[in-house]
C-alpha cells in the first residue's frame, strides 16, 4: 500500500458550478491545495531519507511539471534537489525496437539505455554528483556533450514514463528509491452519473496543450488518443501499486477552463477524423461554468497545458 493513498473521488459539476461563481477565489483555493500536496510528497520524500525518486504518471498528469515544483518544494526545505528527464536516455535511432511493421517502437522501455541511466544514478547515490547524456529529438541521436549535475547529499527526482518499470532501478541499491505516481484523483458526475472521468480530462489537457506547442491538429491528438492509452496500460499503469505515493494532479476548476476552450469545438471534425468523439467531449465541457484562461496562475501547474 502507498504511503499516501489518494481514492478518486466523484463531484457534481453542479457544485463545481456553483463554487465557479466565486471567481478568482475558486481558483486560488484550489491552486493552494495542489500546492500543499506538493510540500506535503517533498516532506515524504525528505522522511524517506533516499536521494533518488523515480516519478511517472500517465499522459498529461503534469508529471513534469509536479517534478520541478517537487524539486522547489525540496529545495525550500534547504536541501538540494534536481530534475532528470528519462528522454535523456534515448538511445541513438538505429538502437530502437521496433514493432512488427518495422516502425521504431519509441514506448519500448528497451528504448532507453538503461545501463547509462543505472549508472548515472548509482553515482548520484554515491557521489551527489554525475554527467547526464543529452538527447537531440531533432537527431534522434545523443549529443556528444554531457551535462554536469550535482545534488550532493539532496535529492534527484527522475521523470519519465518508465520511471517505475523495475527495470529501471534494478541495479540500484536495496531501499535507496522513493517512487512516485502522478495522476488525477477527481472525476465529475451530473446527477450521480459519472459524466468526465479524469482520462477524458486528460484527454482534453492534451488537445490544447497539442495545438498549441506542438502543432498538432484536432483529429491527430484525438486518433491517435487510444493507442496512448494502451500504452499507458502497459507501461505505467501496471506499476502503480509499486508507488511509495500517489500525487493527486486534480485542480477542481479547471473542468470549466476547459469547458470555455472545449465546448466551442462542437462540429469542427467529420465524423471519420474523430468528430464523434469531439462532440460528446465538447458537449460534456458545455455543462461546467467557463472561467476564462487568464484567470489561472501564471506559475500554476496547468500552465504546462494551457499555455
Amino acid at each position: 500500500m502507498p504511503a499516501m493513498w489518494i481514492p478518486k473521488r466523484l463531484v457534481e459539476v453542479s457544485l463545481i458550478n456553483t463554487a465557479a461563481l466565486a471567481g478568482r477565489e475558486f481558483i486560488t483555493h484550489c491552486e493552494i491545495e495542489y500546492e500543499s500536496r506538493v510540500y506535503a510528497a517533498a516532506s515524504e520524500v525528505l522522511h524517506s531519507g533516499r536521494h533518488v525518486v523515480m516519478l511517472a504518471g500517465p499522459s498529461a498528469s503534469g508529471k513534469t511539471t509536479t517534478a520541478h515544483k517537487l524539486a522547489a518544494a525540496i529545495r525550500a526545505r534547504g536541501v538540494q534537489a534536481a530534475v532528470v528527464s528519462m528522454d535523456n536516455f534515448f538511445k541513438n535511432l538505429e538502437e530502437y525496437p521496433r514493432l512488427p511493421d518495422g516502425t521504431k517502437d519509441y514506448e519500448n522501455i528497451h528504448a532507453v539505455d538503461l545501463a547509462s541511466l543505472q549508472s548515472c544514478l548509482n553515482e548520484i547515490i554515491a557521489t551527489g554528483r554525475t554527467m547526464l547524456p543529452e538527447f537531440d529529438f531533432y537527431t534522434e541521436h545523443r549529443k556528444e556533450e554531457k551535462i554536469p549535475l550535482e545534488v550532493g547529499s539532496g535529492v534527484c527526482i527522475v521523470e519519465g514514463i518508465h520511471a517505475l518499470n523495475p527495470l529501471t532501478t534494478s541495479l540500484l541499491p536495496e531501499g535507496s528509491v522513493y517512487r512516485i505516481y502522478v495522476g488525477l484523483r477527481e472525476e465529475y458526475s451530473k446527477g450521480g452519473q459519472r459524466i468526465l472521468p479524469t482520462r477524458d480530462i486528460r484527454l482534453a489537457r492534451r488537445m490544447v496543450r497539442d495545438h498549441k506547442f506542438r502543432g498538432h491538429s484536432l483529429e491527430k491528438t484525438i486518433k491517435m488518443w487510444p493507442a496512448v492509452c494502451a500504452g499507458e496500460e502497459r507501461n505505467i499503469k501496471v506499476f502503480k501499486s509499486q508507488a511509495d505515493l500517489l500525487m493527486d494532479t486534480s485542480f477542481s476548476y479547471e473542468i470549466c477552463v476547459l469547458g470555455g476552450v472545449i465546448a466551442p469545438l462542437a462540429g469542427r471534425l467529420a465524423r471519420e477524423q474523430g468528430g464523434e468523439t469531439l462532440n460528446s467531449l465538447a458537449e460534456r465541457f458545455s455543462l461546467c461554468t467557463p472561467m476564462p484562461l487568464e484567470w489561472v496562475p501564471e506559475d500554476s501547474m496547468l500552465r504546462e497545458f494551457m499555455g
